[in-house]
């Protein structure tokens, strides 16, 4: 079954890891028959092991990059398409999604366990524990941040067993810009929830630290646009890594289904699928 909608997916990386994460998905919606695409952030087009040598030292454009000139990048790849893609994010790609669907560039788009926009505060604990590292308070930020193993078995894989975990971390994990971190703090980072807008479904896994379910619900109640469709689905046993659990295909599923739905002819509604796979 192919959606009779757009035909072109841009997946857009998170923080903290490489858009290899992506490969998987996309031979997904390929074979559904989409185009798809899953650039690499500037400064990122390297492999993991290159990307990892260069820490901390060797890598002050990647140190240096700033969420404007993140935003301007894929902004840039967007306007370059013939169509208005479909935009699928994962965590702050998923904030980026939400920019480019309130400034109109999108056919719709999916947050995936998104970083949410500015003005839904994250007060919770398990994502101050898992991110306040990657803001670097009082270090240089002229050299990168790497998360260490400790924190990525928090922050990303907990409830994995320790050897899926090793694996990836050695496969995904790479050095990432603080004052990007930061910008999620920044008004670069505002949407207006007012604002109507394309189709919009956020995702968020009930056992995720970094960016947990409650924080992805109340970014999803900021929304006020009765005139436009806003959903949000809370999966069960997802973590952050939820790109590459071995659940990962059922939520590829539930997008594909999402996209058929409301993409071409999409109706106002806001709708919350509690519950999960």
């Amino acid at each position: 079954m192919e959606t009779n909608g757009p035909k072109t997916i841009l997946f857009i990386t998170g923080a903290f890891v490489g858009n290899n994460c992506w490969d998987g998905w996309k031979k997904y919606f390929e074979e559904k028959g989409f185009r798809t695409m899953a650039p690499p952030w500037p400064f990122k087009d390297a492999t993991v092991a290159e990307l990892r040598s260069r820490h901390p030292h060797q890598d002050k454009e990647l140190a240096r990059l700033t969420i404007d000139e993140l935003l301007a990048h894929y902004e840039s790849i967007i306007k370059s398409l013939p169509e208005k893609p479909i935009l699928i994010g994962h965590s702050y790609g998923g904030l980026m999604t939400q920019i480019f669907v309130n400034r109109g560039l999108a056919a719709a788009g999916v947050a995936i366990h998104p970083v949410p926009p500015l003005g839904v505060f994250p007060y919770e604990f398990t994502f101050l524990k898992a991110g306040w590292k990657s803001l670097g308070v009082f270090t240089d930020v002229d050299e990168t941040y790497m998360m260490s193993f400790e924190d990525w078995q928090y922050a990303f894989v907990n409830g994995m067993p320790l050897e899926a975990q090793q694996a990836a971390y050695e496969t995904y994990a790479i050095p990432e810009s603080k004052t990007v971190s930061r910008g999620a703090l920044s008004g670069a980072a505002k949407v207006d929830f007012k604002k109507p807008h394309a189709p919009l479904l956020i995702t968020a896994g009930d056992t995720d630290h970094i960016i947990p379910a409650h924080l992805n619900h109340r970014n999803f109640n900021a929304y006020e646009t009765e005139g436009s469709v806003t959903d949000y689905k809370v999966f069960s046993g997802r973590n952050h890594f939820v790109l590459g659990q071995p659940s990962w295909k059922e939520d590829a599923d539930f997008i594909f289904d999402w996209i058929n739905s409301n993409v071409k002819n999409s109706m106002p509604h806001q709708k919350e699928t509690v519950a999960g796979n």
